[in-house]
């Protein structure tokens, strides 16, 4: 699909199509559709959440789009704040964290971890199928 916006934005660029004719088929080929960034080499920037969801009835377009872009230098800076979370503290977090059924032992969190999971998440797709409605959920990092 790539190729195809990048011909299309060349024909445009050389006067063969107009902005309407170029924008219509643009469209047609659903370029709205965010694609994860092909690697560059360096360190990702951003986790990106993307969600799409084909609804009949809850907007004028029948589509819903989530688009979450958290900048990986707030959770690594997340993961080294808790470095600063007193011994006692942690016990309550673990505890309360166990009581919802979330199974993780705070202290286990380190920047090695967090580093190791953002080389791992290259791209997640996750499709949801319903019999109303299709959902892709996308996980990447850029």
């Amino acid at each position: 699909m790539r190729d195809n916006r990048k011909q299309i934005l060349e024909m445009l660029a050389d006067g063969k199509i107009g902005a309407e004719d170029a924008d219509r088929l643009i469209a047609a080929l659903g370029a709205d559709v965010v694609e994860p960034p092909r690697p560059t080499g360096g360190l990702p920037k951003y986790l990106r959440v993307l969600v799409e969801a084909n609804e009949a009835d809850d907007s004028a377009d029948g589509l819903t789009k989530v688009n979450i872009r958290v900048p990986l230098q707030l959770l690594r800076a997340g993961v080294r704040l808790t470095s600063l979370i007193p011994p006692v503290a942690r016990e309550h977090v673990n505890n309360a964290l166990h009581e919802q059924g979330i199974v993780f032992d705070i202290n286990q969190l380190k920047p090695a971890n967090l580093e190791e999971l953002i080389e791992q998440l290259k791209d997640l797709t996750i499709d949801v199928d319903q019999p109303s409605k299709k959902v892709k959920v996308r996980v990447f990092c850029e």
